[in-house]
């Protein structure tokens, strides 16, 4: 690395390293620990039950697999990886919108929100268990405010 690169890159501090390295570890254990929970409870991943999730909470139980990706953000094609298996499962159904014929939908079946409600008491467990009892009300509403911020930014880049 050249010199002058090095003078005008804003190093992290101390404490900005110590935060971001925090995260990034942090962030990943708690998704490892819930996406395993899920998978030996239920045999759901945790990109499965944010589908589901997000299916259960639309009107009808469906919505645009565009608006899901976006919603949950991942990218289309894991978006449609994720869609087949859970339609191989049947838990998700793929039509036509008939607004568009062009567009698809991706609908949460009966066996799919069955599956739900039987994963949902256990995962909310572990989320309890593993961040929200850990922190008190002023760090839940700052972790809320600071993660809003951050998606919102994330989100106007595209």
């Amino acid at each position: 690395m050249s010199e002058a690169t090095e003078q005008l890159t804003p190093w992290l501090g101390d404490t900005e390293m110590t935060a971001w390295r925090a995260y990034i570890v942090g962030s990943a254990l708690l998704e490892h620990r819930l996406n395993r929970e899920l998978q030996l409870t239920h045999g759901l991943s945790i990109a499965d039950y944010e589908i589901m999730i997000s299916l259960s909470e639309a009107p009808d139980m469906q919505m645009r697999m565009s608006e899901l990706a976006n919603g949950i953000a991942h990218s289309k094609s894991r978006m449609s990886h994720q869609i087949r298996r859970l339609e191989k499962e049947g838990l998700v159904r793929r039509q036509e919108c008939p607004e568009d014929g062009r567009g698809v939908l991706a609908v949460l079946t009966e066996d799919g929100l069955a599956k739900l409600r039987e994963a949902a008491p256990s995962h909310v467990k572990g989320v309890r268990e593993h961040i929200i009892d850990l922190l008190d009300d002023d760090e839940k509403k700052t972790l809320t405010a600071v993660f809003t911020r951050l998606t919102d930014h994330l989100r106007s880049l595209d």
